[in-house]
């Protein structure tokens, strides 16, 4: 299960790009349901996503970098490319994945907090550097701006 808020960011902290990272390369095979590939760093992934915005069904498969370079040709739409940076939210034991695009959403910046329940979820106090909560709209969820229809 995948319980996450997402906020559109405008003006990340400056310290930023000092925290761990993943470099990330995804596409999308299907949008309904979400059938998604993705190289993060060394390692390949399949993720289905079931419908939804605040809390969905989330199950991720290892690939082995030939299937992902198999798959890939067969993906519909812009394939998204980005870096991930995780940072903690002191005194939580909660993490923001920042997510820096470059490619064809160069500029754009989002934030992902995942939480254990919907209750925390829905009581989360975002830090103040964060933007616009977009996670209910789901007018910037990935495969739709794989799709070119976000936004």
């Amino acid at each position: 299960m995948e319980i996450e808020r997402k906020y559109l960011v405008t003006a990340p902290p400056p310290d930023y790009s000092s925290h761990p990272f993943h470099v990330i390369e995804q596409a999308y095979l299907c949008t309904e349901p979400v059938v998604r590939i993705r190289k993060e760093d060394s390692s390949f992934y399949l993720t289905y996503k079931s419908k939804g915005l605040l809390v969905r069904e989330e199950y991720n498969l290892p690939l082995s970098s030939k299937a992902y370079d198999h798959l890939l040709p067969k993906a519909d739409g812009i394939v998204l490319t980005k870096r991930r940076y995780l940072i903690p939210i002191e005194g939580t034991d909660l993490t923001i994945e920042l997510d820096v695009f470059s490619g064809t959403y160069q500029g754009l910046i989002l934030a992902e907090v995942e939480f254990k329940t919907k209750e925390e979820a829905e009581r989360f106090t975002p830090p103040s550097w964060f933007g616009r909560d977009v996670t209910f709209s789901g007018e910037y969820q990935n495969s739709r701006l794989a799709l070119g229809t976000a936004q």
